[in-house]
């Protein structure tokens, strides 16, 4: 099948030709012709399948031939509105559509007066939209097509009630289609809600952990060694793109200004960012400016950047769908990717437990330390000495014998003579093998049980 066999409006098909567009994603291929017919639309399929063209085209051809005249798309984030609404506008501009992206940090002005100027497809956030249609600023635009977009997105982020109220402002007479990678139970009472007799269609064939295209591996270190195997990894992994999470705000700080001081091109982001900081790093980093983005899980949501190749879980995620969502970020449109997770030897329990839950083919590694380096921990361990180090009787006539060296450069020679003669307590790798692993857990596991017979013996005195 190729996107002729739709019969798409002329300036629609011409932007699609332009945009490069060959043969329909699966989700396309079953979506566009029940979309075109009018019927309301559950559509199931991942970020990265072609889910805004398989909305989109129908939409804008529906505009470009008058059937409709106004649509509204809701999405969970302020980058994915922008995303989808640059998209649309891109395939609808040859037939003179115009596309708008609402989003709250900004003033309300100049989105108000395009609305009120026509515009014909507005792709909003639901805070925003929410609070235009409760102060009465939009009760022109009435669309007669709505798609909730990431749906579970918004359900993870407490969206659900601001979507239900939206709608409350939204004529009754419309065409609704949802789009979600996921059917928890509240997204399919919200569709039995909003929707009239809509068509089920699913292209999800398993969990995204299962997905061929994602090589995933874990390493299970020492707390102390984890900036080093990050370094390590950043440095022998080929990667175009690096999305790289960590759990809290202080340790994406923390981490981007470690990794740009050893000169990677790396950046932070996470909720206490500003608006325009942050579109401006998400902007550096979909051009590849910017090849390693360092965030929080709330943070990357409804991030959609292309050629993502890596994804690193620097502390491994709080719950198994965020796992899902993190590792979903690569290895999409049938490219390859790699997720790497670090997991210290506490945490190895509880990834075992994620890797269960979701069904996980993950492979252990180790990761080899080429012969000679020094790791920050063995740095930190002999900044440490010469802090204690007393000063030896002859190093005035040392000094003296250096006396035409500027001070800086004996330092630097000194600390450099120290480097290559210290002989440091350093393995030549990092992560333990599978034998190494296996004797820790039965080492704690016996542990544990000395320790849980010692508590009964002590109760029974």
């Amino acid at each position: 099948m190729t996107f002729k066999d739709f019969d798409l409006h002329p300036e629609v098909a011409k932007g699609v030709r332009i945009a490069g567009f060959k043969e329909p994603s699966p989700i396309q291929e079953e979506a566009i012709p029940l979309i075109l017919e009018g019927r309301d639309l559950v559509g199931q399929a991942h970020t990265g399948t072609g889910k805004t063209a398989a909305f989109g085209l129908p939409i804008l051809d529906r505009i470009a031939r008058g059937e409709i005249e106004r649509a509204l798309v809701i999405t969970p984030t302020r980058e994915l509105a922008t995303q989808v609404s640059d998209e649309l506008y891109h395939l609808g501009r040859f037939a003179g559509i115009r596309t708008l992206a609402v989003y709250g940090g900004v003033g309300y002005g100049r989105q108000i007066a395009l609305i009120h100027r026509g515009v014909q497809i507005v792709v909003a956030t639901p805070g925003r939209l929410k609070d235009l249609y409760q102060k009465g600023k939009i009760d022109v635009f009435n669309p007669e097509v709505v798609v909730l977009d990431e749906a579970d997105e918004m359900l993870d982020m407490g969206f659900l009630d601001d979507v239900r109220e939206i709608f409350e402002y939204i004529p009754q007479n419309r065409q609704t289609l949802l789009f979600s990678a996921t059917m928890p139970e509240p997204i399919k009472e919200l569709a039995d809600t909003l929707l009239y007799e809509p068509e089920f269609i699913s292209v999800v064939s398993g969990e995204t952990t299962k997905n061929v295209d994602i090589e995933q591996l874990y390493y299970v270190i020492n707390e102390s060694q984890r900036d080093e195997a990050i370094v390590r990894l950043l440095e022998q992994e080929d990667y175009d793109k690096a999305l790289v999470f960590c759990r809290m705000k202080r340790e994406v700080d923390r981490l981007a200004e470690y990794l740009k001081d050893l000169g990677f091109n790396a950046a932070g982001l996470h909720g206490d960012i500003d608006q325009m900081e942050r579109d401006a790093i998400v902007k550096s980093f979909r051009r590849g400016e910017t090849r390693i983005l360092i965030a929080t899980d709330v943070a990357a949501r409804g991030l959609d950047i292309k050629n993502v190749t890596h994804v690193f879980n620097y502390h491994i995620p709080f719950d198994p769908q965020s796992y899902v969502h993190r590792i979903g970020r690569t290895g999409r449109a049938g490219k390859h990717g790699r997720a790497i997770t670090l997991a210290s030897t506490e945490e190895f329990r509880e990834l075992q437990r994620i890797r269960k839950e979701v069904g996980a083919d993950m492979r252990l590694a180790t990761l080899e330390v080429q012969g000679g380096s020094v790791g920050a921990e063995q740095i930190e361990m002999l900044s440490q000495k010469l802090r204690e180090t007393a000063l030896h009787p002859l190093v005035d006539q040392v000094l003296a014998q250096m006396a035409e060296m500027d001070q800086a450069t004996f330092i630097k020679k000194a600390i450099s003579y120290i480097l290559e003669t210290e002989e440091f307590d350093e393995s030549d790798r990092i992560g333990y093998d599978e034998e190494e692993l296996e004797r820790l857990l039965d080492d704690y596991e016996s542990s544990q049980r000395q320790n849980t017979s010692s508590r009964k013996r002590r109760r029974r005195r």
